[in-house]
């Protein structure tokens, strides 16, 4: 009964929802780990170290020792840095807690409100640069029921975004993740990411806003919306472990990610889009890992309204000794889709290494 009376709930909330802002806090959606993002995120059931955290908490109750893991990646030319740390440890048998941390910090934007003078003159001298920068950060806590082939996790998000000296928000939500393993190496999982539709309230600096609107004449003269409503989403998750001998495993997943709202993507409807994404990772003695990932399924429409369907392909290496391990990803191989390539890094430190 308390299931039924939490989806009546979720279906009102979507709801609501969808007449509501549907893009804030975006860069919560880029991604942490090389090794998840080589295999496109498709990760949801297979994830079980400190990076679950992220994709999936749940996952969280695989961590036998304290584990951190660091990330960087850069975009649009080195003009935006994304970092991130998390640290992970079990509380006991059943039980653990993880932290994270997401900033992506964009620098050396121009301020042009004061390039054209009282007396409509152009001055260059008068750009000024500001820097908007966003913080994510993420408590995690995952328990194993009963049966222990079951784990749920839950994550609680405080947001922080800074926009220069012009705007400034906080914002909070929650997630919620599942996962169920079989004997025979098959897993299952869910997340729930922002069910109670992420809410951003936002603090505008009423000098600089009319600075902005008195730039231009009869221009951007709308107040912007102090609230934002981050709409929920849904990825479905299964994989399987393949032992294909003593040294080589072959780890295969797929997702199916499900955001409510029209848009590009794979399936479209008025209330819900689903896109697939599919990861593999070719285990060598559990050291050198190689993993592919395909996602992104666009339906791409040109100038002439033609649709061109886009995906995008991920490749990615890791090495791993002892309790250390170095990840590598590449994204969008062969600029397969609209979305940006880019090289990225993680190392992932099991602290029982100093043991």
């Amino acid at each position: 009964m308390k299931f039924l009376q939490y989806f009546v709930f979720l279906f009102f909330v979507l709801s609501y929802s969808q007449n509501n802002s549907k893009y804030s806090n975006e860069f919560m959606n880029i991604g942490v780990d090389a090794s998840s993002i080589s295999m496109s995120g498709a990760v949801t059931s297979s994830i079980n170290d400190v990076n679950s955290g992220y994709w999936n908490p749940a996952g969280l109750t695989a961590v036998e020792q304290g584990e951190i893991s660091l990330m960087h990646s850069n975009y649009f030319a080195n003009i935006a840095n994304y970092n991130y740390v998390a640290y992970a440890k079990p509380i006991d048998n059943q039980s653990a807690i993880g932290l994270s941390m997401i900033r992506f910090r964009v620098d050396d934007t121009l301020a042009t409100t004061q390039l054209i003078g009282d007396q409509g003159n152009i001055n260059y001298d008068r750009i000024n640069l500001f820097s908007a920068v966003d913080y994510g950060f993420i408590i995690s806590y995952a328990r194993k029921m009963l049966t222990k082939e079951i784990s749920y996790g839950i994550n609680t998000k405080i947001i922080r975004r800074i926009i220069g000296d012009f705007a400034s928000s906080w914002g909070f939500g929650l997630d919620i993740g599942l996962q169920l393993k079989t004997s025979n190496n098959w897993r299952f999982g869910l997340m729930a990411r922002d069910i109670s539709t992420t809410y951003n309230s936002w603090s505008i600096n009423e000098t600089r806003l009319i600075d902005i609107q008195n730039a231009i004449d009869g221009q951007n003269q709308d107040i912007p919306n102090s609230t934002e409503i981050t709409i929920p989403k849904i990825q479905l998750g299964i994989s399987k472990l393949h032992n294909i001998n003593y040294d080589y495993s072959l780890l295969t997943s797929f997702d199916l990610i499900m955001k409510f709202e029209q848009n590009n993507n794979l399936i479209s409807s008025e209330f819900v889009s689903i896109n697939p994404a599919i990861g593999l990772e070719l285990g060598y003695t559990d050291s050198v890992f190689l993993r592919l990932g395909i996602g992104n399924f666009q339906n791409e429409i040109g100038f002439d309204n033609s649709t061109n369907l886009t995906f995008q392909p991920n490749f990615g290496l890791g090495f791993k000794f002892n309790n250390l391990e170095i990840d590598y990803a590449f994204t969008d191989i062969g600029d397969q889709s609209v979305a940006l390539y880019s090289n990225i890094f993680s190392l992932k430190i099991d602290f029982d290494i100093f043991r």
